[in-house]
């Protein structure tokens, strides 16, 4: 499993992760996280609904439902829409760590 994916579950409940941090914290692109996020295929356990693109906006969602379930699970986690866009006070910043390459 990528690192990426092991990732979302330290996005504490009410933050989301832009796809630029998780490349930041991955050394890939955002493009490569938005590649790995849609091959998720445990989107249960590993909630790849808290990412969103940079700019707020939510991004894609390819587990059934869609962005519409996407908007709706960060609702529920305690995060604000409006506009389709997600506040920049919701953004998650990883820790600046050596290990971040090796979490589990």
């Amino acid at each position: 499993m990528h690192q990426a994916i092991l990732l979302l579950k330290k996005i504490p409940r009410g933050r989301v992760a832009t796809y630029k941090e998780l490349a930041r914290v991955c050394g890939t692109s955002p493009r490569a996280i938005g590649s790995i996020m849609g091959s998720n295929t445990d989107p249960i356990n590993y909630p790849c609904y808290k990412v969103v693109a940079a700019s707020g906006e939510l991004g894609g969602y390819s587990a059934p439902g869609g962005c519409k379930k996407k908007a709706q699970l960060l609702r529920a986690d305690g995060v604000e829409i409006r506009e389709d866009k997600v506040d920049q006070k919701y953004f998650y910043t990883f820790p600046v760590s050596a290990n971040n390459h090796k979490q589990t």
